[in-house]
């Protein structure tokens, strides 16, 4: 783990940067505003410095047919969840990166099977890489089998540290990877063009040169986590992106984490709710007070860290001690 300005000096020797989990407006759950298309999303990426830049939307790659295949360091990649209820119980989320169409067709076949391990046996018969995201997050009214989590992490080369995660529990994530001698990314997973605020260094001449060198530990992690204040300035920006949209939210169902806000999403993007303007400026006001009072933020992170400490019981005594590091 480095900070900013140490990973400036590896930089000027070469390293390279990636922020390697990013959503654009194809994902299903994002609120797409012009902000989030996928060209907007790289030009920022290259502002940040960012050597290699992909999208990960939510089992969608139209991203890449809304931007040239020929810019420098772009990257074609895909998050995918599957749910392998004989062998696991609960959804896991893996990015997947440098596929094809054919690829991602078959991919998302295996997925809809439920089968895991054909899953992984396709990803590494194609030798594509690949991340197990943000392990200790579960999908809304799953009950996760948290038993099973060590035995998953021994199946992937890389894990991720997530920068929508509590530092609890991307301190679980990194003494996990520690313990089994896996690689680490740091992504900011981010629904709201938030990109480049947490990346990974390694060097490598190509993507894959870069991934492999991650495999094998030969890399650093630029974090940041979830914290009250990064938790209002996100909810802030999301705000202001419902605030000002385009009437572009049909068929989406938007998800931030927090349960809330994601009705009251829904219920501002209605078309019928736009027709009474005085009301919708009401509701909307009323809403940033809210957030801006920090209240929806502490009660989450309470509600995250309350989760993170039964999670380390589970997992076992040594999670989160990071002295040694």
């Amino acid at each position: 783990m480095l900070s900013s300005e140490e990973a400036d000096a590896l930089r000027e020797d070469g390293w390279m940067a990636a922020d390697l989990h990013v959503h654009t407006l194809f994902s299903s759950d994002v609120i797409p505003v012009s902000s989030l298309r996928p060209m907007r999303l790289f030009q920022k990426a290259r502002a940040k410095h960012m050597d290699f830049v992909t999208f990960t939307d939510h089992d969608a790659m139209a991203a890449y047919r809304s931007i040239s295949p020929k810019l420098e360091g772009l990257v074609r990649g895909v998050e995918i969840k599957i749910k392998d209820i004989e062998r696991v119980g609960h959804t896991i989320h893996i990015n997947v990166y440098e596929l094809d169409d054919s690829q991602f067709h078959e991919l998302e076949n295996i997925a809809l099977q439920g089968d895991l391990l054909s899953f992984l046996d396709f990803l590494k018969s194609e030798k594509l890489p690949f991340v197990y995201n943000h392990p200790l997050w579960f999908e809304a009214g799953e009950k996760p089998n948290l038993a099973v989590i060590p035995d998953l992490i021994k199946l992937f080369p890389v894990l991720e540290y997530n920068m929508h995660r509590i530092r609890r529990k991307n301190e679980i994530i990194m003494e996990l990877a520690r313990r089994y001698e896996k690689g680490l990314i740091a992504s900011t997973d981010t629904h709201s063009g938030m990109i480049g605020h947490a990346y990974t260094l390694s060097k490598g001449n190509d993507f894959k040169e870069f991934y492999n060198n991650i495999c094998l530990g030969k890399s650093y992690i630029i974090v940041k986590d979830l914290t009250k204040q990064y938790l209002i300035q996100e909810m802030n920006a999301w705000l202001d992106m419902i605030s000002g949209q385009e009437p572009i939210l049909k068929n989406k169902k938007i998800c931030t984490g927090m349960r809330y806000l994601d009705k009251f999403i829904a219920i501002m993007s209605s078309e019928k709710f736009r027709d009474f303007p005085r009301m919708y400026g009401a509701a909307l006001t009323g809403v940033y007070k809210a957030a801006n009072s920090g209240l929806p933020a502490a009660l989450y992170i309470w509600r995250e860290c309350s989760s993170a400490f039964e999670m380390e019981k589970i997992l076992g005594p040594n999670c989160g001690n990071l002295d040694s590091i």
